[in-house]
């Protein structure tokens, strides 16, 4: 039986300008050509310059109108993101929204970013905090909205505060889960000192499910050759229609977080079918491991130190 088409309304975006990390393909990319499609301005910083076009030529070849540009960006590298910073604050227009969306997840092997952080810690976390300290004028400046994408792995396992970047024992399903713990624990403390600051800022959470992304498949630079067994299953079950999502319905609770004028500041959205694996978005309950304000406040202070970065 034919999986009924899940989709939402994305509003009229036009006159706003749109950062979209990671949407040089899958469901970033898909992310980037609805908010092109609502008539955002949108800028891409990707680390790949040839995916980077690929991906500019497919939203221009399905919407034909797409106000849509390329930045340079390596989340894996704090000089890259300061110079993304730079760039985007001597352009000195107001961004009104960013999905921190880009992401990698569980090589087999531990790695480091350029600054010796673990990869996922540096990458999913890290690099997006930096990213936000250098853009917050700019984000004042437009009242934005931040949507900050995580993951089912954020509601397992814990932050390893003895060892964040794993040097003793490496552990990439952990890890990756630590990344996701800390990224959402940031997003939520964003908001929170955005309200007792008055900074105009709003931020909330999003996660897509589970669905046959590219997260998971061949990525030799991560030192993974081959698609894992895993990423083989999801893009069986998601072809049948059985339990997990499309990359389409995955784009969904991120387009839904970050641009509905029904969706709330520091609230959680992700898929509504059966363990929040697929289906339409909606909100949902806050992950046990996001509840503690004394540890968003301890990732806060711990990210301004290791990205020698300051959000004020």
């Amino acid at each position: 039986m034919p999986r009924k088409p899940i989709d939402i309304t994305v509003p009229d975006l036009s006159h706003r300008r749109a950062v979209v990390t990671g949407a040089s393909d899958g469901m970033g990319l898909g992310i980037a050509m609805r908010l092109a499609a609502a008539g955002a301005e949108v800028v891409l910083p990707v680390r790949n310059p040839r995916k980077g076009e690929a991906a500019i030529a497919t939203i221009r070849d399905q919407v034909p109108q797409a106000n849509v540009s390329l930045r340079t960006l390596d989340l894996s590298s704090l000089a890259s993101v300061a110079e993304l910073g730079k760039v985007l604050l001597e352009e000195d227009r107001p961004i009104h929204l960013v999905i921190n969306n880009a992401g990698v997840m569980t090589p087999p092997d531990r790695q480091v970013t350029a600054d010796g952080f673990e990869l996922q810690f540096g990458t999913n976390h890290l690099g997006h905090f930096a990213l936000v300290a250098h853009l917050l004028p700019l984000l004042r400046a437009g009242r934005a909205r931040v949507t900050s994408q995580l993951s089912v792995a954020a509601n397992q396992h814990a932050i390893n505060w003895d060892d964040l970047n794993w040097e003793r024992k490496y552990d990439g399903r952990r890890a990756y889960s630590q990344s996701k713990i800390a990224f959402g624990l940031f997003g939520l403390e964003l908001n929170r000192r955005s309200h007792s600051s008055d900074w105009g800022i709003t931020s909330n959470l999003s996660h897509p499910g589970i669905a046959p992304t590219n997260l998971l498949a061949s990525r030799p630079e991560l030192g993974r050759d081959h698609d894992t067994l895993g990423v083989r299953v999801i893009r069986a079950l998601s072809a049948r229609g059985i339990l997990v999502g499309t990359v389409h319905s995955a784009q969904l609770p991120a387009l839904y977080a970050a641009t509905s004028p029904d969706a709330k500041p520091g609230a959680f959205y992700g898929p509504s079918g059966p363990g929040h694996l697929g289906g339409p978005p909606a909100q949902q309950k806050l992950y046990s491991r996001l509840h503690s304000t004394r540890q968003a406040q301890r990732i806060w202070q711990v990210s301004e130190e290791l990205t020698g970065t300051s959000l004020r």
